[in-house]
């Protein structure tokens, strides 16, 4: 802080003990520690004043430009087209009446033009739906299993005369298996 040097430091603390004295020389300590803490304090409130005042100064700047760009923008979205029109109009009285003029003539032109012939009505004819050829190939069927008289064509009928497999019944469990004891 000060660039005082540890030699510097024994020095002045040697003559601070020869001058002030063994006894006093802790109240001393202490005194001066309390005036640096004193002057330490008051120069953190004076810095944050001055930190305080800068913001409230950049502050006010950005809230002044803040409203200038809102200011400018109001402006030009409150642009109103006709009032330029009728500040126009009231400069030239004989416009008003050339403006009706004019009205007039463009609906006589339009009158005399034809009205617009509507195309001829287009007729869709529908196209023919093609099939996909059968393959050479007949499609398998599945086997049913019905209690009545199948109602299927001849070639099915041959093929669901194959003898179906005899149910298999299932064997008992041994007893011993069963209790789970062993001998």
């Amino acid at each position: 802080m000060f660039d005082i040097a540890w030699s510097e430091m024994l020095l002045i603390g040697g003559v601070a003990l020869v001058v002030i004295g063994p006894k006093d020389l802790p109240g001393a300590l202490r005194t001066a520690g309390q005036a640096i803490g004193k002057i330490r304090r008051m120069a953190s409130e004076f810095q944050g004043q001055f930190n305080d005042a800068m913001r409230e100064a950049e502050l006010t700047d950005l809230k002044k430009q803040v409203e200038d760009i809102g200011n400018s923008v109001q402006a030009s979205t409150n642009f109103d087209p006709i009032e330029p029109m009728k500040d126009f109009g009231a400069a030239d009285a004989s416009k008003p009446a050339a403006d009706g003029q004019a009205m007039k003539d463009a609906e006589a032109t339009l009158a005399k033009l034809p009205a617009p012939e509507l195309p001829a009505p287009v007729s869709i004819d529908s196209a023919p739906v093609t099939t996909p050829e059968s393959e050479d190939k007949p499609k398998r069927r599945r086997k049913t299993v019905a209690t009545e008289e199948p109602a299927l064509p001849v070639e099915a009928t041959v093929a669901e005369e194959t003898p179906a497999k005899p149910v298999r019944k299932r064997k008992a469990k041994a007893a011993s298996a069963e209790g789970g004891e062993t001998a």
